[in-house]
């Protein structure tokens, strides 16, 4: 089951913030945040804005977790991003050559590091 809560615990340790340290940069009690990764509370609108902002996500992504939203904050290149959305538009057999390459090149690089 994917909620608030888990969302927000899950963002909170990407971000490698600590309750107490997510509560200072969002300006709460650090206990509300145990309580919010916990299910037991939910934040006000203006709490969820603030916390959203110190995870560097979208409140939207935290309350209904929109797989748009996750990718948009889960890609820090944002020129990857980008091209990743162009991507998206081509035809299905383009998309299917660059997943292909993708797949070689990862796995190339899977090799060469494991051989070094």
């Amino acid at each position: 089951m994917d909620t608030l809560a888990i969302r927000l615990k899950e963002s909170r340790k990407e971000k490698k913030l600590s309750q107490q340290k997510l509560a200072e940069l969002a300006d709460v009690h650090y206990t509300n945040v145990g309580k919010y990764e916990r299910g037991e509370a939910t934040p006000s609108a203006s709490v969820l804005n603030r916390i959203s902002q110190a995870l560097e996500i979208s409140p939207d992504f935290l309350m209904n977790g929109t797989l748009k939203d996750k990718a948009d904050n889960s890609l820090a290149d944002e020129e990857l991003l980008v091209q990743f959305k162009k991507v998206e538009k081509l035809s299905d057999r383009k998309k299917q050559l660059v997943k292909e390459f993708l797949d070689a090149f990862l796995f190339k690089s899977t090799v060469q590091n494991l051989a070094s």
